[in-house]
């Protein structure tokens, strides 16, 4: 028996479970879906300080790499889970890029990296700055032999004086990628600097000008990610889509949804939460192989809880959930992060996390995940 900490100062008896779910082993790729795992780093905690240069502790992070890829799983590498933009910066994710596609490349992992325009420190004056910016990131993962992902930018999203600035520069940019890129449409509550993004703030005339970007260059678009936490929105998009467009959800809160998909159609998979799930996922998603889609949403549809728990508002912190998990889970010896954002969600979120976690079976070695949400707990002085 556990006591862990509610949000009302109180304690509440919890018991963990002793074995974790049969749906862990690793398998090999998967056929009827597409599923990326947006990946976390991991920080060097004698070195990370707020303020700080990113230290990432490569070894460490690798090896996390190399556990999603044991499960059939692609990586997505330098997104906002990898704390992109909250810590981790250009110099760091350039390092990041070049070594994960490197281990990519030696254990056959798929591999799609980030491409934005972190490194402007000071705001862009011209819309120049901005393309060069995201220039030098796309040719820095070209070279490395990895798919691209176009990033929502916020550079761009200061600098643009309506939809015409968008369409000018990703249309420059597709023109001249190397190989078809995946779309990154992130909402504001990953970023609020992305408010307004593709030159509204109405989102029904905003996705009318990301389907123009698509439209205009179809041979140059792999696929699109929506972050929105829009479900309905998303398969409406995913219906206009060009043929051969593929759509890869990012939407945390309905996963299970969107990837069965309808009659009309289904999403592949790019999402953040597949960092800690990527056992039960891939599990799921090799049931969905079979056409059992009732099997894939049965196992599935019950790790939605911890989802909405970790990226409830404000979401741009769900980051701190997955690495809390990953450590409980022994991917990791600590729960340190990039900045210190090890601090940016409370211990009583932190303690529900634990607990919606193992409900689920989540915890390769229960017991480890047990003494170490117990060792946090005392950290915080709850007294056991």
């Amino acid at each position: 028996m556990i006591h862990l900490p509610a949000a009302d100062g109180t304690l509440y008896a919890y018991e963990p479970r002793t074995s974790p779910t049969a749906h862990a082993a690793a398998g090999g790729e998967l056929r009827s879906r597409i599923v990326y795992s947006a990946a976390h780093v991991v920080a060097d905690p004698f070195r990370s300080a707020p303020d700080e240069p990113a230290a990432v502790d490569w070894d460490a992070t690798l090896a996390f790499r190399r556990h999603l890829w044991s499960h059939g799983l692609g990586v997505a590498e330098v997104m906002d889970t990898a704390q992109r933009g909250m810590g981790l910066d250009w110099a760091g994710a350039a390092e990041l890029i070049r070594r994960s596609s490197a281990e990519a490349k030696a254990v056959g992992g798929r591999i799609a990296c980030g491409v934005g325009t972190d490194q402007l420190t000071a705001p862009a004056a011209t819309l120049d700055e901005v393309r060069a910016a995201y220039e030098e990131q796309l040719a820095v993962v070209e070279d490395s032999g990895s798919q691209a992902i176009l990033m929502a930018s916020r550079a761009l999203a200061a600098l643009a004086k309506g939809p015409e600035d968008y369409l000018e520069v990703y249309g420059h940019l597709l023109r001249q990628a190397a190989e078809p890129v995946v779309l990154h449409w992130l909402g504001p509550m990953f970023d609020p600097a992305l408010t307004g993004y593709w030159g509204s703030e109405d989102l029904d005339e905003a996705t009318e000008i990301f389907l123009q970007v698509i439209a205009a260059h179809p041979d140059k678009v792999d696929g699109i990610k929506m972050s929105l936490l829009d479900a309905q929105r998303e398969i409406d998009v995913r219906r206009r889509l060009p043929g051969g467009v593929r759509c890869y959800t990012g939407d945390d809160f309905n996963y299970p949804e969107l990837i069965a998909g309808d009659d009309q159609g289904f999403s592949h998979a790019l999402l953040g939460i597949f960092d800690p799930l990527a056992p039960l996922a891939a599990a799921a998603v090799r049931i969905l192989d079979t056409g059992d889609s009732e099997g894939f949403r049965a196992l599935l549809g019950p790790t939605v809880e911890l989802s909405r728990h970790l990226f409830g508002a404000p979401t741009r912190y769900y980051k701190t959930g997955v690495v809390l998990l990953a450590w409980l889970a022994g991917h990791q010896s600590h729960f340190t992060m990039l900045g210190g954002l090890q601090s940016a969600r409370s211990l009583p979120h932190l303690a529900r996390a634990y607990e919606l976690a193992d409900r689920i079976g989540l915890f390769p070695d229960p017991a480890l995940a047990e003494s170490r949400i117990r060792q946090l707990l005392t950290l915080h002085g709850v007294s056991h």
